[in-house]
């Protein structure tokens, strides 16, 4: 199975290059899903049909999804939100509100995910495109993963040993519930499948992102930081899209600045992101909707008879190398100063890098658990962490 995460700043036209790439790919043959993350849903609008929570054919080979999170928590995690929706309403809330409050948040990026891990057990779409919401929130649902299992690894067996002891003490003179049994199952079920996913999400030969971009200063520069971030996250960015390009005989002596201006911030896209591949759709004269249209707009993406799942990077943005008894962490860092980064080893087996507003904790191997961190250096848009093993002279 392959995944396509289309991601960008909100307004870029995300949801329309969703919308073409599962087209185009369902022409070809490919069992396809299109799915939308963002809880301001615009796919169906997109594809002028109705959608709903339930996965549904539209077209032959394509199916598609619109992920609603009050029916994800009843249909899948109903424990889960039986349990919260009791607490709340111990402690005098209503039950509609008690109902909206167990929607914890985060509840959304985990529909998403394992709607992701399902297809690939089930092994039911040979391509699955993802329309998220904007940069921001597509981060968080990338390094769900790696959040959740650090919390879930340390909090969770605590908790559950604090859960026994409070059911034969305090749990009695108590007014509220306390988490069943299932519940806990529910909870670790969640925690054991973040790892499948994150496996997943980690194979640049099975997912990739697909940065969305319009020629405008503002989007290329939240979209260089989306980039720096991904990177961080060791997810594979594997193409740009510049969407809402003006053809250059457009004609009016009204776009002749705005021609100038795009001219300009085109260049600057080809220096700041070659070698990466790259494709340009140009402005339509009226709205891009329905199957037509998509068409339309596909062609001048991929080409009359273009592939989009055609795999245009699959390498890994982080890797581990060993020369001369020193071992190295290799992070792609683009559009990183060395101001930008902070770096801390606050256990054996993990190293948490800082840059900018994104944090990530990431585990080590075995080999590397107790090595000592030796230094790290940012040059030619590459982190280098370096480890240095420990000999028994020492």
């Amino acid at each position: 199975m392959r995944l396509i995460i289309n991601t960008g700043k909100g307004g870029v036209g995300k949801t329309s290059i969703s919308a073409v790439t599962a087209r185009r790919a369902a022409s070809l043959g490919y069992r396809t899903m299109v799915m939308s993350t963002d809880s301001a849903h615009s796919l169906a609008d997109s594809l002028d049909v109705k959608l709903g929570p339930e996965i549904q054919n539209i077209a032959p080979n394509l199916d598609a999804l619109e992920i609603d999170i009050i029916h994800e928590m009843r249909t899948k995690w109903n424990d889960i939100q039986n349990y919260i929706t009791g607490f709340f309403a111990s402690q005098g809330i209503g039950n509609i509100t008690a109902d909206e409050m167990a929607i914890l948040p985060g509840m959304e990026m985990i529909a998403a995910l394992f709607y992701v891990l399902d297809f690939e057990k089930n092994d039911r779409y040979d391509v699955v495109i993802m329309d998220t919401a904007p940069t921001g929130e597509t981060l968080r649902l990338l390094s769900f993963p790696d959040i959740s299992e650090w919390y879930m690894d340390r909090l969770y067996r605590l908790a559950k040993k604090l859960l026994g002891l409070m059911r034969l003490t305090i749990g009695k003179m108590i007014d509220m519930p306390l988490p069943t049994k299932e519940v806990l199952n529910s909870v670790e079920d969640i925690k054991n499948r973040m790892v499948e996913v994150r496996t997943i999400l980690e194979d640049p030969k099975k997912t990739t992102v697909c940065l969305v971009v319009n020629p405008e200063r503002m989007v290329i520069n939240e979209t260089k930081r989306a980039y720096s971030y991904l990177c961080l996250y060791n997810k594979t960015v594997e193409c740009l899209i510049v969407n809402r390009v003006l053809p250059d005989d457009i004609g009016e002596k009204y776009f002749e600045d705005k021609l100038k201006e795009q001219k300009e911030h085109l260049e600057y896209i080809h220096q700041a992101f070659d070698p990466m591949k790259m494709m340009f759709a140009y402005q339509m004269p009226t709205e891009i909707y329905g199957a037509e249209k998509l068409d339309m707009l596909a062609d001048m993406i991929y080409g009359k008879d273009g592939d989009p799942t055609e795999i245009y990077a699959n390498e890994s943005p982080m890797k581990f190398e060993t020369k001369d008894g020193v071992d190295y962490l290799r992070l792609k860092m683009p559009f990183v100063e060395k101001r930008d980064v902070e770096l801390f080893k606050p256990s054996e087996d993990t190293i948490i890098v800082h840059v900018g507003s994104q944090k990530r904790s990431i585990n080590l191997p075995l080999t590397l658990a107790k090595e000592e961190l030796i230094g790290a250096e940012l040059k030619n848009q590459e982190l280098t962490i370096k480890f240095k093993r420990w000999s028994e002279d020492e």
